[in-house]
């Protein structure tokens, strides 16, 4: 049974270590996004009052920043707490869907590695025993081989996954920030009615 799982073990390693390749060019993208956007976003957020809200909108970096766009979303329905909170709720799980295939490729590229190296350390000792010493080599190549890959998926997923998750945590920072703002400059009404 286990002989027969090296085939798959090494064609998921095969589609990891692809995927992880992919994975890092999306990073990389991302990563000039967060550096330039990212910065200025923040950059707004942390200068943000109730006197420059409403004009918030006009200031947002144009691109592909996801933030920027649900504080967009926010600002237009700041009337609506519930709405502003499901809008927090909906970036929460887009988060989580982003930090899906790191955490995946973090805990099963070195378990696949290990099943890779393990499966073919059987056949290698067969070989050794019986003289074979070609069987053994090739066997103990594909063990080898299949460790370095394993290794190298679960670090491109730590590796991104360590950086998403900060990025992220400061993007919720700057969202519950702005959803407070809005909530307490909806809560306050002007009072047009003469004093006594």
């Amino acid at each position: 049974i286990s002989s027969g799982l090296l085939v798959p073990v090494i064609l998921i390693l095969i589609f990891f270590f692809l995927r992880s390749l992919l994975l890092l060019g999306g990073f990389f993208s991302q990563y000039l996004t967060m550096r330039q956007s990212g910065t200025m976003l923040h950059r707004e957020v942390k200068q943000l009052t109730a006197d420059n809200l409403s004009s918030l909108a006009d200031r947002l970096p144009k691109g592909k920043l996801p933030v920027a766009a649900c504080i967009a979303k926010m600002l237009e329905h700041s009337d609506s707490p519930a709405k502003v909170n499901y809008l927090l709720d909906e970036y929460e799980c887009m988060v989580e869907r982003e930090l899906e295939t790191p955490k995946m490729f973090t805990k099963m590229g070195p378990m696949l590695g290990l099943m890779g190296t393990l499966i073919p350390m059987g056949p290698a000792l067969v070989g050794l025993s019986s003289g074979d010493i070609a069987s053994m080599a090739y066997n103990m190549q594909i063990a080898f081989a299949t460790t370095v890959v394993g290794l190298f998926a679960g670090a491109v997923g730590y590796v991104i996954l360590q950086a998403r998750q900060r990025w992220f945590v400061s993007d919720l920072a700057s969202l519950e920030f702005i959803a407070g703002m809005t909530a307490k400059a909806s809560s306050v009404e002007p009072t047009n009615a003469p004093q006594p």
